[in-house]
């Protein structure tokens, strides 16, 4: 799959998305200009409806009845690139994305998650995911469609386990506002 296929599939779903991210740390070479001025404390690039496609089509889509849903299974203490990222899942929101934040330290059984992955209209006949690969230092290197049935189960699984645990992002960044 190319990124033009993998864009598509935003496009094509017709009720549900969600997203289980489990990295502390993305290697993301687009980020890198409002990585760095977050690190110096500086404006960073305005990031929004009328600036980012991503943040359009999140909010043209929930327009229309389509969730959007993504939880991040952190750890304590939180990377520089999640407490940077903390600040960009604020603008995700307000394009309609619903975000939840997991401490992995609320189960032992949030250790043993699998690789992210975006599962598509999960309840659904016409359910299908796909799985993001990445190097250990957060570089992605591929990604993997698939309507396995196992597969999806075992994706299933995982995102009512770490909804379990979920807060959402106000009440995550409320909680911990003296750590970010």
């Amino acid at each position: 799959m190319n990124f033009e296929e993998f864009d598509a599939h935003f496009d094509r779903f017709t009720a549900d998305v969600f997203r289980l991210e489990n990295l502390q740390s993305y290697a993301v070479s687009e980020e890198d200009a409002r990585l760095k001025a977050f690190r110096n404390g500086t404006a960073r690039p305005e990031r929004s409806v009328r600036t980012e496609p991503w943040l359009a089509r999140i909010a043209v889509t929930t327009v229309a009845g389509k969730s959007w849903e993504r939880v991040h299974v952190i750890d304590h203490p939180l990377t520089e690139y999640l407490r940077y990222e903390l600040v960009g899942y604020v603008e995700s929101q307000a394009a309609g994305e619903r975000i939840l934040i997991t401490d992995r330290a609320a189960d032992g059984s949030l250790t043993r998650l699998g690789e992210d992955f975006w599962l598509f209209d999960a309840d659904s006949p016409d359910a299908y995911a796909v799985l993001m690969h990445y190097d250990e230092a957060g570089h992605f290197v591929g990604f993997d469609h698939t309507t396995e049935p196992a597969v999806l189960e075992r994706c299933r699984k995982e995102r009512d386990l770490v909804l379990r645990h979920a807060v959402d992002l106000n009440t995550y960044l409320a909680e911990q506002k003296a750590d970010l």
